[in-house]
């Protein structure tokens, strides 16, 4: 007899495929999910068995990013069901442009015909948007506030020097939402608006294909006469150099015609790694805003806004229960909260602390409380017998320089904060100030054994008083 929370799984994926046919249309669902499963819910990652390759590109160049936000995860693995053969995980990264377009150099070089075995990468005609990512449903708080004004102003034409926008924060913080709210925003005030929305690897594989198939032409006049382009996941621009090359000149040919461009990414245009300068020179022409690890408040909020919007009457205490305890971002933070609201129409039971608890509670022993940057400091200041403001402080003796750079070192070690948040924190320096402290200390950890066990020794003594809290 299969256990609760394995039937509270299949809830799961049968109300996901409910809001997916809202979202996608029945149409797309029936043709790519109506064979597809759900095997497993677990650390935020939904895996899902397909019937075919196929069905994994398709779904994973076009319905990741609304398929993860149904499901209430970060990510979704595909793995495909092939007959008479072992499960195969299909979801590779995506190949370096230099290799997929060696492979295909003979047949765009010649301009030879489109194959007939062509994947079908091209992207969808109808833009497809998911209903709840509008400003509206957007809660705002301190660690988001600039990004929304940013997008808001983008939006309504008022901030016209914001070309590009460019968004970035860690996995789940609303970058995509904001991107689709600026996307139904104009599409509401002028539905002539012609908009550009797709992933970067969704923008690789379709030049790829281009290439290969001698189609170029048509895949620049199709990128270029966009009113709006939005890239989510730009950072899988890293290390792509010919795409690279295309990207900056449907950037300029773009911007030189006073067309807006939204981008949005994991980290910060300078934490790009192998992006051309003058790609990283454009990226912040315009607006960069970051989107940082919603605080308490907003948790709270999101948690009673996204309960308004499924009709659920969320006692106070439950929600101070799951903002306490997930914390990390708004997809894990709503997901938590689908699972508690699906045991509760399974079991016939009210949602309210207890049932919280014991929906929530395998999760919350085996993540624990995630190390903040003052837990670093205070072990940091014990050790070399510091003060926490003289490590804030603009001060440059050798004494305070030191386990400021071993802290900067560990904050970057065992937090997700950026390196801006991390200067920041200590005294608003900036981000090449962090890098070189980084980089120093990671070259002294490298030949230095003692050092190294010094800083293994830190890292022990934090992990250790983080649990025990």
């Amino acid at each position: 007899m299969p256990s609760p929370l394995d039937s509270i799984d299949r809830l799961v994926w049968d109300n996901a495929l409910t809001e997916l046919s809202q979202q996608i249309g029945q149409t797309e669902v029936e043709r790519w999910f109506a064979d597809t499963g759900l095997s497993s819910l677990r650390d935020r990652t939904a895996s899902l068995v397909v019937p075919s390759r196929l069905h994994a590109q398709w779904i994973r160049s076009n319905h990741l990013s609304v398929l993860c936000a149904v499901l209430g995860v970060n990510d979704c693995v595909l793995t495909v069901k092939e007959p008479d053969r072992s499960p195969i995980a299909d979801r590779p990264a995506p190949p370096s442009d230099r290799t997929a377009l060696n492979r295909g150099s003979k047949g765009a070089g010649n301009g030879a015909a489109k194959s007939k075995f062509a994947a079908p990468l091209e992207a969808p005609e109808r833009l497809v948007l998911n209903r709840d990512y509008s400003f509206e449903n957007f809660v705002v708080g301190g660690a988001n506030r600039l990004a929304h004004a940013s997008a808001l102003g983008v939006a309504d034409g008022q901030a016209r020097g914001f070309n590009p926008l460019f968004l970035h924060g860690s996995v789940g913080l609303g970058k995509t939402h904001l991107l689709q709210a600026i996307a139904h925003y104009c599409l509401n005030k002028n539905p002539d608006c012609k908009i550009i929305f797709l992933s970067c690897e969704q923008f690789v594989n379709h030049f790829i294909q281009a290439l290969q198939q001698g189609d170029i032409n048509a895949f620049r006049n199709r990128y270029r006469s966009a009113d709006i382009l939005v890239v989510d996941d730009i950072q899988l621009l890293s290390n792509k150099q010919r795409t690279q090359e295309e990207f900056f000149h449907t950037f300029n040919e773009l911007h030189n015609a006073h067309k807006q461009i939204v981008l949005a990414s994991d980290s910060p245009p300078e934490e790009i790694s192998d992006l051309q300068d003058r790609l990283l020179s454009r990226f912040k022409w315009g607006m960069v805003a970051e989107i940082c690890p919603p605080e308490f408040e907003t948790r709270m909020a999101i948690l009673q806004n996204k309960a308004e919007r499924v009709g659920l009457d969320l006692p106070q205490d439950v929600a101070k229960f799951i903002a306490e305890n997930i914390d990390n971002n708004v997809r894990e933070l709503e997901g938590s909260l689908t699972r508690v609201h699906a045991m509760a129409s399974l079991t016939n039971r009210r949602v309210d602390l207890m049932l919280a608890k014991e929906v929530l509670a395998s999760e919350i022993r085996q993540r624990g409380r995630a190390i903040r940057i003052d837990d670093i400091l205070e072990i940091v200041c014990r050790h070399f017998g510091a003060k926490v403001g003289e490590l804030q402080s603009k001060r440059r003796s050798q004494s305070i320089v030191f386990p400021r750079q071993i802290a900067m070192f560990l904050a970057r070690q065992l937090t997700e904060l950026s390196l801006g948040e991390i200067g920041g924190f200590f005294g608003g320096r900036d981000h090449s100030t962090v890098v070189y402290a980084l980089d120093k200390m990671e070259r002294r950890r490298r030949v230095d054994s003692d050092f190294s066990v010094t800083i293994s020794d830190l890292e022990n003594r934090i992990r250790l008083m983080v649990e025990e809290n």
